[in-house]
Protein backbone atom coordinates (compact mmCIF):
# COMPACT_ATOMS: atom_id res chain seq x y z
CA UNK A 1 0.00 0.00 0.00
CA UNK A 2 1.51 3.19 -1.20
CA UNK A 3 1.63 5.53 1.90
CA UNK A 4 -2.08 6.67 2.70
CA UNK A 5 -3.02 8.25 -0.96
CA UNK A 6 -5.89 7.08 -2.49
CA UNK A 7 -5.91 7.60 -6.20
CA UNK A 8 -9.43 8.30 -7.60
CA UNK A 9 -11.26 9.30 -10.55
CA UNK A 10 -14.82 9.69 -12.47
CA UNK A 11 -16.50 6.20 -13.03
CA UNK A 12 -16.04 6.74 -16.88
CA UNK A 13 -13.65 7.37 -19.73
CA UNK A 14 -10.84 5.82 -18.39
CA UNK A 15 -11.55 4.89 -15.19
CA UNK A 16 -10.67 0.84 -15.15
CA UNK A 17 -7.65 1.72 -16.52
CA UNK A 18 -6.67 4.33 -14.11
CA UNK A 19 -7.62 2.31 -11.35
CA UNK A 20 -6.26 -0.86 -12.47
CA UNK A 21 -2.42 0.93 -12.55
CA UNK A 22 -3.44 1.99 -9.40
CA UNK A 23 -3.92 -1.20 -8.16
CA UNK A 24 -0.66 -2.47 -9.86
CA UNK A 25 0.92 0.42 -8.03
CA UNK A 26 -0.22 -0.49 -4.54
CA UNK A 27 -2.54 2.00 -4.30
CA UNK A 28 -5.95 2.04 -2.63
CA UNK A 29 -8.56 2.98 -5.34
CA UNK A 30 -11.92 4.69 -5.39
CA UNK A 31 -14.36 5.50 -7.48
CA UNK A 32 -16.95 8.17 -7.74
CA UNK A 33 -19.74 6.67 -9.64
CA UNK A 34 -22.71 7.12 -10.72
CA UNK A 35 -25.70 4.79 -9.52
CA UNK A 36 -26.79 3.36 -12.52
CA UNK A 37 -23.17 2.49 -13.52
CA UNK A 38 -23.00 1.05 -9.96
CA UNK A 39 -23.45 -2.34 -11.42
CA UNK A 40 -21.08 -2.46 -14.36
CA UNK A 41 -17.86 -1.18 -12.15
CA UNK A 42 -18.70 -3.60 -8.98
CA UNK A 43 -17.41 -6.23 -11.13
CA UNK A 44 -13.92 -5.50 -11.10
CA UNK A 45 -11.62 -6.23 -7.82
CA UNK A 46 -8.99 -3.71 -8.29
CA UNK A 47 -11.55 -0.68 -6.92
CA UNK A 48 -11.93 -1.06 -3.35
CA UNK A 49 -14.63 1.73 -2.83
CA UNK A 50 -17.71 3.30 -4.80
CA UNK A 51 -18.81 7.10 -3.61
CA UNK A 52 -22.30 6.80 -5.35
CA UNK A 53 -23.44 9.60 -6.72
CA UNK A 54 -26.80 10.80 -8.75
CA UNK A 55 -24.72 13.51 -10.90
CA UNK A 56 -20.92 13.85 -11.22
CA UNK A 57 -21.60 17.10 -10.58
CA UNK A 58 -21.97 16.39 -6.78
CA UNK A 59 -18.37 16.00 -6.47
CA UNK A 60 -18.64 19.69 -6.14
CA UNK A 61 -20.86 19.54 -3.22
CA UNK A 62 -19.43 19.03 0.83
CA UNK A 63 -20.51 15.64 1.55
CA UNK A 64 -18.66 14.74 -1.52
CA UNK A 65 -15.09 16.83 -0.99
CA UNK A 66 -15.00 15.32 2.84
CA UNK A 67 -15.73 11.60 1.59
CA UNK A 68 -12.89 12.23 -0.68
CA UNK A 69 -10.39 14.47 1.78
CA UNK A 70 -10.74 11.72 4.47
CA UNK A 71 -9.08 9.09 1.86
CA UNK A 72 -7.03 11.56 1.05
CA UNK A 73 -7.62 10.87 -2.49
CA UNK A 74 -5.64 12.70 -5.51
CA UNK A 75 -8.35 12.84 -8.89
CA UNK A 76 -6.83 11.45 -12.08
CA UNK A 77 -8.76 13.89 -14.68
CA UNK A 78 -10.32 13.00 -18.08
CA UNK A 79 -12.59 14.04 -20.40
CA UNK A 80 -15.56 13.50 -18.49
CA UNK A 81 -14.94 15.80 -15.59
CA UNK A 82 -14.02 18.43 -18.15
CA UNK A 83 -17.71 17.45 -20.32
CA UNK A 84 -19.21 17.93 -17.07
CA UNK A 85 -18.13 20.59 -15.16
CA UNK A 86 -16.79 24.29 -16.16
CA UNK A 87 -13.24 25.33 -15.84
CA UNK A 88 -14.44 27.38 -12.52
CA UNK A 89 -16.13 24.66 -11.31
CA UNK A 90 -12.94 22.45 -11.72
CA UNK A 91 -10.88 24.95 -10.40
CA UNK A 92 -12.31 25.21 -7.24
CA UNK A 93 -12.25 21.49 -6.16
CA UNK A 94 -10.17 21.38 -3.07
CA UNK A 95 -9.52 17.81 -3.76
CA UNK A 96 -5.90 17.30 -5.27
CA UNK A 97 -5.92 17.13 -8.77
CA UNK A 98 -2.90 14.90 -10.67
CA UNK A 99 -1.85 17.47 -13.27
CA UNK A 100 -2.55 20.72 -13.58
CA UNK A 101 -5.82 21.81 -13.40
CA UNK A 102 -5.42 25.40 -14.59
CA UNK A 103 -4.49 24.07 -18.38
CA UNK A 104 -7.72 22.19 -18.53
CA UNK A 105 -9.69 25.64 -18.98
CA UNK A 106 -7.10 26.14 -22.20
CA UNK A 107 -8.31 22.63 -23.36
CA UNK A 108 -12.14 23.71 -22.99
CA UNK A 109 -11.58 27.09 -24.68
CA UNK A 110 -11.36 26.94 -28.24
CA UNK A 111 -9.45 30.00 -28.53
CA UNK A 112 -7.15 29.68 -26.35
CA UNK A 113 -6.44 25.86 -27.41
CA UNK A 114 -5.71 27.62 -30.93
CA UNK A 115 -3.01 30.17 -28.74
CA UNK A 116 -1.41 27.52 -26.96
CA UNK A 117 -0.71 25.27 -30.34
CA UNK A 118 0.41 28.29 -31.87
CA UNK A 119 2.77 29.40 -29.22
CA UNK A 120 4.33 25.62 -29.74
CA UNK A 121 4.52 26.20 -33.35
CA UNK A 122 2.59 23.32 -34.34
CA UNK A 123 1.30 23.41 -37.82
CA UNK A 124 -2.89 24.06 -37.53
CA UNK A 125 -5.53 24.57 -39.66
CA UNK A 126 -6.58 28.16 -39.75
CA UNK A 127 -9.55 29.15 -37.84
CA UNK A 128 -12.40 31.35 -39.23
CA UNK A 129 -13.73 34.32 -37.15
CA UNK A 130 -17.46 33.91 -39.24
CA UNK A 131 -19.11 31.77 -41.34
CA UNK A 132 -19.27 34.47 -44.11
CA UNK A 133 -15.47 33.43 -43.93
CA UNK A 134 -16.02 29.76 -45.44
CA UNK A 135 -14.44 29.04 -48.48
CA UNK A 136 -14.08 25.25 -48.90
CA UNK A 137 -14.44 22.50 -46.18
CA UNK A 138 -14.74 23.36 -42.56
CA UNK A 139 -15.40 21.69 -39.67
CA UNK A 140 -17.82 23.39 -36.71
CA UNK A 141 -16.84 22.09 -33.49
CA UNK A 142 -17.94 22.94 -30.03
CA UNK A 143 -15.48 24.01 -27.03
CA UNK A 144 -15.01 21.67 -24.58
CA UNK A 145 -14.49 18.25 -24.47
CA UNK A 146 -17.73 16.80 -26.18
CA UNK A 147 -16.79 13.79 -27.54
CA UNK A 148 -17.35 14.78 -31.18
CA UNK A 149 -20.92 15.19 -30.62
CA UNK A 150 -22.47 18.24 -32.20
CA UNK A 151 -19.52 18.47 -35.02
CA UNK A 152 -20.37 19.07 -38.46
CA UNK A 153 -18.70 19.50 -41.89
CA UNK A 154 -20.04 22.52 -43.85
CA UNK A 155 -19.05 23.96 -47.16
CA UNK A 156 -20.56 27.28 -47.30
CA UNK A 157 -22.11 30.23 -45.29
CA UNK A 158 -25.79 29.00 -46.07
CA UNK A 159 -24.75 24.95 -45.33
CA UNK A 160 -23.33 25.79 -41.65
CA UNK A 161 -26.43 27.94 -40.93
CA UNK A 162 -28.72 25.07 -42.35
CA UNK A 163 -26.77 22.63 -39.84
CA UNK A 164 -26.21 24.71 -36.88
CA UNK A 165 -30.03 25.29 -36.96
CA UNK A 166 -30.85 22.01 -36.77
CA UNK A 167 -28.45 21.28 -34.06
CA UNK A 168 -29.96 24.20 -32.30
CA UNK A 169 -33.79 22.43 -32.59
CA UNK A 170 -31.73 19.19 -31.13
CA UNK A 171 -31.06 21.37 -28.26
CA UNK A 172 -27.23 20.10 -28.68
CA UNK A 173 -26.27 23.33 -28.80
CA UNK A 174 -26.96 27.49 -28.53
CA UNK A 175 -25.89 29.33 -31.45
CA UNK A 176 -22.82 30.60 -32.90
CA UNK A 177 -21.17 30.85 -30.09
CA UNK A 178 -21.39 27.31 -29.03
CA UNK A 179 -19.02 26.67 -32.09
CA UNK A 180 -15.76 26.95 -33.70
CA UNK A 181 -14.83 27.05 -37.42
CA UNK A 182 -11.78 25.54 -38.44
CA UNK A 183 -10.22 24.10 -42.02
CA UNK A 184 -10.84 20.91 -42.38
CA UNK A 185 -7.45 19.00 -42.56
CA UNK A 186 -6.62 16.42 -45.00
CA UNK A 187 -4.83 13.44 -44.05
CA UNK A 188 -4.62 9.84 -41.90
CA UNK A 189 -5.88 11.18 -37.98
CA UNK A 190 -3.09 10.01 -35.30
CA UNK A 191 -3.99 10.96 -32.02
CA UNK A 192 -0.61 11.27 -30.04
CA UNK A 193 -0.13 10.30 -26.23
CA UNK A 194 2.47 11.56 -24.52
CA UNK A 195 3.36 11.91 -20.44
CA UNK A 196 5.80 14.15 -19.35
CA UNK A 197 7.12 14.28 -16.15
CA UNK A 198 8.17 17.23 -13.90
CA UNK A 199 10.34 15.14 -11.67
CA UNK A 200 12.76 14.15 -13.66
CA UNK A 201 11.88 16.57 -16.85
CA UNK A 202 11.41 13.30 -19.21
CA UNK A 203 9.12 13.46 -22.00
CA UNK A 204 7.92 10.08 -22.53
CA UNK A 205 5.70 9.09 -26.05
CA UNK A 206 3.13 6.58 -25.18
CA UNK A 207 1.46 5.30 -27.85
CA UNK A 208 -0.86 6.22 -31.14
CA UNK A 209 -4.48 5.59 -31.42
CA UNK A 210 -7.36 6.27 -34.31
CA UNK A 211 -11.15 6.89 -33.52
CA UNK A 212 -14.24 5.81 -34.66
CA UNK A 213 -16.56 8.28 -35.31
CA UNK A 214 -19.92 7.08 -35.79
CA UNK A 215 -21.68 8.20 -38.12
CA UNK A 216 -19.38 9.60 -39.84
CA UNK A 217 -17.27 6.86 -40.49
CA UNK A 218 -20.09 4.64 -41.31
CA UNK A 219 -20.75 6.82 -44.57
CA UNK A 220 -17.95 5.27 -46.83
CA UNK A 221 -19.66 2.36 -46.42
CA UNK A 222 -22.66 3.96 -48.78
CA UNK A 223 -22.23 4.32 -52.19
CA UNK A 224 -22.57 8.25 -53.34
CA UNK A 225 -25.55 8.33 -54.53
CA UNK A 226 -26.98 7.24 -51.79
CA UNK A 227 -25.02 9.79 -49.49
CA UNK A 228 -26.54 12.73 -52.06
CA UNK A 229 -29.95 11.88 -50.69
CA UNK A 230 -29.71 11.62 -47.03
CA UNK A 231 -31.42 14.28 -44.98
CA UNK A 232 -29.20 13.81 -41.84
CA UNK A 233 -26.09 15.91 -40.47
CA UNK A 234 -23.25 13.27 -39.75
CA UNK A 235 -21.94 12.53 -36.44
CA UNK A 236 -18.32 12.79 -35.31
CA UNK A 237 -19.28 11.26 -31.64
CA UNK A 238 -16.44 8.86 -30.58
CA UNK A 239 -17.19 5.38 -30.02
CA UNK A 240 -13.98 3.73 -30.13
CA UNK A 241 -10.43 3.61 -30.88
CA UNK A 242 -8.14 1.25 -32.71
CA UNK A 243 -4.40 0.98 -32.50
CA UNK A 244 -1.54 2.92 -35.15
CA UNK A 245 2.20 2.40 -35.40
CA UNK A 246 3.72 5.08 -36.93
CA UNK A 247 6.90 5.04 -39.38
CA UNK A 248 10.16 5.25 -37.40
CA UNK A 249 11.03 7.93 -39.05
CA UNK A 250 8.27 10.21 -37.98
CA UNK A 251 9.48 9.53 -34.20
CA UNK A 252 12.05 12.49 -33.97
CA UNK A 253 9.11 15.04 -34.92
CA UNK A 254 6.80 13.62 -32.54
CA UNK A 255 9.08 13.88 -29.85
CA UNK A 256 9.53 17.81 -31.02
CA UNK A 257 6.02 18.45 -31.30
CA UNK A 258 5.99 17.12 -27.86
CA UNK A 259 8.51 18.99 -26.32
CA UNK A 260 7.73 21.95 -28.10
CA UNK A 261 4.00 21.78 -26.75
CA UNK A 262 5.53 20.90 -22.93
CA UNK A 263 7.59 24.18 -23.33
CA UNK A 264 4.83 26.47 -24.40
CA UNK A 265 2.97 25.27 -21.66
CA UNK A 266 5.37 25.91 -19.15
CA UNK A 267 5.26 30.01 -19.84
CA UNK A 268 1.46 30.37 -20.90
CA UNK A 269 -0.05 27.98 -17.55
CA UNK A 270 1.89 27.74 -14.52
CA UNK A 271 3.04 25.02 -13.53
CA UNK A 272 2.74 23.40 -17.21
CA UNK A 273 1.73 20.24 -18.82
CA UNK A 274 2.27 17.62 -16.33
CA UNK A 275 1.30 14.35 -16.83
CA UNK A 276 -0.23 12.63 -19.93
CA UNK A 277 -1.51 14.95 -22.82
CA UNK A 278 -2.35 14.09 -26.55
CA UNK A 279 -1.36 16.20 -29.28
CA UNK A 280 -4.55 15.22 -32.32
CA UNK A 281 -3.92 15.13 -36.01
CA UNK A 282 -3.49 14.08 -39.35
CA UNK A 283 -0.67 12.96 -41.36
CA UNK A 284 -0.98 14.43 -45.17
CA UNK A 285 0.72 12.56 -48.35
CA UNK A 286 3.76 14.42 -47.50
CA UNK A 287 3.66 12.66 -43.71
CA UNK A 288 3.10 16.09 -42.41
CA UNK A 289 1.80 16.18 -38.93
CA UNK A 290 -1.22 18.96 -38.75
CA UNK A 291 -2.56 19.25 -35.45
CA UNK A 292 -5.81 20.50 -35.04
CA UNK A 293 -6.43 19.13 -31.47
CA UNK A 294 -4.60 18.91 -28.19
CA UNK A 295 -6.08 17.34 -24.69
CA UNK A 296 -4.21 18.15 -21.54
CA UNK A 297 -5.06 14.95 -19.57
CA UNK A 298 -5.37 11.20 -19.70
CA UNK A 299 -7.26 10.26 -23.15
CA UNK A 300 -9.59 7.44 -23.92
CA UNK A 301 -7.38 5.82 -27.07
CA UNK A 302 -5.23 4.68 -24.12
CA UNK A 303 -7.49 2.39 -22.62
CA UNK A 304 -6.19 -0.21 -25.80
CA UNK A 305 -2.43 -0.18 -24.23
CA UNK A 306 -3.67 -1.54 -20.64
CA UNK A 307 -0.83 -4.30 -21.08
CA UNK A 308 1.72 -1.30 -22.64
CA UNK A 309 2.12 0.04 -26.38
CA UNK A 310 4.81 -0.75 -28.65
CA UNK A 311 5.84 2.76 -27.40
CA UNK A 312 5.79 2.45 -23.80
CA UNK A 313 7.58 -1.40 -24.21
CA UNK A 314 10.58 0.82 -25.40
CA UNK A 315 10.91 3.00 -22.39
CA UNK A 316 9.32 -0.18 -19.82
CA UNK A 317 10.33 -3.65 -19.50
CA UNK A 318 7.12 -4.18 -17.67
CA UNK A 319 3.53 -3.55 -18.71
CA UNK A 320 3.26 0.07 -18.87
CA UNK A 321 -0.53 1.74 -19.15
CA UNK A 322 -0.96 5.33 -19.25
CA UNK A 323 -2.99 4.71 -16.27
CA UNK A 324 -0.06 2.64 -14.37
CA UNK A 325 2.52 5.80 -15.46
CA UNK A 326 0.46 8.27 -13.66
CA UNK A 327 -0.01 6.12 -10.73
CA UNK A 328 4.06 5.42 -10.35
CA UNK A 329 4.67 9.19 -10.80
CA UNK A 330 2.27 10.05 -7.64
CA UNK A 331 4.43 6.91 -6.19
CA UNK A 332 7.94 8.65 -7.34
CA UNK A 333 6.73 11.74 -6.05
CA UNK A 334 5.18 10.53 -2.51
CA UNK A 335 8.90 9.18 -2.06
CA UNK A 336 10.72 12.18 -3.02
CA UNK A 337 8.98 14.42 -0.85
CA UNK A 338 7.25 16.33 -4.00
CA UNK A 339 3.53 15.29 -4.11
CA UNK A 340 2.72 19.20 -4.57
CA UNK A 341 4.90 18.88 -7.42
CA UNK A 342 2.69 16.70 -9.88
CA UNK A 343 -0.76 17.68 -8.27
CA UNK A 344 -2.60 20.96 -8.67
Amino acid sequence: MCGMTTISTLGSHCALQVLKGAKDEGFDTLLVCEKKRERLYRRFSFIDDLVLVDSFKEILEPKTRSRLKERQAVIIPHGTLISQMDSSQIESLDVPIFGNKWILRWESDRNMKEKLMVESSLHIPRSLASPSDIVGLVIAKRHGAAGGKGYFLATSKSDYEEKRDKLIVQGIIKGDADLYLQEYAFGVSAYLQYFYSPLDDKLEFFGVDRRYESDIDGLGRIPSKEQIGIDKIPSFNVVGNSPLVLRESLLDEVYSMGERFVEAARRLVSPGMNGPFCLEGVYDENAKFTTFEFSSRIVAGTNLYVEGSPYSAFLYNEPMSMGRRIAREIKNAEKEGRLQQVVT
